[in-house]
This record gives structure tokens, C-alpha cells and sequence, in this order.
């Protein structure tokens, strides 16, 4: 059998929700038991993106921006510049872990990210994500297909939260959303990369 290439991490740029999705679907249904693991750290343009069981009454108004239905878990989010999105293209069955596993790797790393800015964070039981006094900072929404999971997480770094207001975010009326700029004057996006990236290579 051929021999498993390390988790191989691309950074894609500023790139459309659709046409990313689509390449998640393709990678996923093509994959061989030896393909490698990938990460992919991109921003999407502005765009609403709805999870399988999303509801459309959780979108208070959409006004401009397009709203796309897709096959992640979760209901409503936003994603725009300013936010890291990393999709997480993973053999489970061959890392022998589950989905809910995966759910804590994802937002422990999340946490100890957040600490090391200084911002205190936490996971909630009831509602998966990362949350600055319950306001959420980061979203998760995850697929899993033939044993392998894709969609990831959506961290808020320096971005225009306005869209968010106009949602209700993962479903929750009147949930706060946050972002790292708000606690971290001098932060980037570039830095945060290159930061989740490493924390997430030593934990996967």
C-alpha cells in the first residue's frame, strides 16, 4: 500500500464560497486510503451560508448579500474578509477519531489560540463554537462523508461584523458575536494563520 503523505496545508487567498465547496465535495469523493489530509486557510467574500438544517427565518435580512444553501451541519452563519476559515479535509476513520472528537480538537485549539492574545474563551455544550463572554468568536460547522470530514471552522479576526445583525447566528435570536479586534489592537490575519496553522498541525 502505498505510503501516507504527511497533513499537507494550502492557503487559497480570498476565494468563493461556492466554487470552494464544490472542491471540498470533489476532493472527498475522489480520496484514496493513502490521500493525504489537507487544511485549507482561505476568507470568503461577503455571503450567508445555511447548514442542512438550516431555517430560512433565522435570515432577518439578507438585503445584498447572497445566501447559499449547503450540506455542512449547523443552520446560519456569516463569512466575510476579515474572517479565517479553514476546511478541514481529514480521513477520520484512519486518524481514529469522531466527529465529536474532532469537535474538541477544534475548538481547544481555538481556546489556547485565543489565550495566548490574551482573550479569555470557552466551548458551550449546548451550542458548538467559541465564545468571549458569550458572545462567539468562532463558528463550527463539520461533514462527514465515507469517514471523512470537510467544511471546519470560521474564526472572526478583524472583519465588518454588521452582517451578522442581520441573522440570527447559528440560530440563536440575539446572539452576540465578537472578533479578535475587539480585545487586540495590533492583530493580523496573516499572523493568526500562521498561528492556528501550527496549533492545529500539533494537535492533528
Amino acid at each position: 500500500m502505498p505510503s501516507i503523505e504527511p497533513l499537507r496545508c494550502r492557503h487559497l487567498g480570498e476565494v468563493d464560497y461556492v466554487q470552494t465547496w464544490q472542491k471540498m465535495q470533489a476532493f472527498t469523493d475522489s480520496r484514496q486510503p493513502h490521500t493525504a489530509d489537507e487544511l485549507w486557510f482561505l476568507q470568503h467574500p461577503p455571503v450567508y451560508t445555511l447548514g442542512k438544517n438550516g431555517k430560512v427565518e433565522h435570515i432577518l435580512n439578507a438585503g445584498n448579500i447572497p445566501v447559499i444553501n449547503s450540506d455542512r451541519g449547523g443552520q446560519v452563519t456569516y463569512h466575510g474578509p476579515g474572517q479565517i476559515v479553514v476546511y478541514m479535509l481529514l480521513d477520520l476513520k484512519r486518524l481514529n477519531i469522531g466527529v465529536r472528537d474532532l469537535v474538541s480538537i477544534i475548538e481547544q485549539t481555538l481556546i489556547e489560540l485565543l489565550d495566548g492574545y490574551g482573550v479569555e474563551s470557552g466551548a458551550r455544550q449546548d451550542a458548538p463554537g467559541v465564545y468571549v463572554n458569550n458572545a462567539k468568536i468562532a463558528a463550527l460547522g463539520l461533514r462527514v462523508r465515507r469517514g471523512c470530514s470537510f467544511h471546519g471552522l470560521a474564526l472572526n479576526v478583524d472583519m465588518d461584523l454588521e452582517p451578522f445583525s442581520r441573522i440570527n447566528p447559528c440560530g440563536y435570536e440575539g446572539l452576540d458575536v465578537t472578533q479578535i479586534k475587539a480585545f487586540v489592537d495590533d492583530v493580523s490575519v496573516a499572523d493568526v494563520i500562521d498561528d492556528l496553522q501550527q496549533r492545529l498541525l500539533k494537535k492533528l
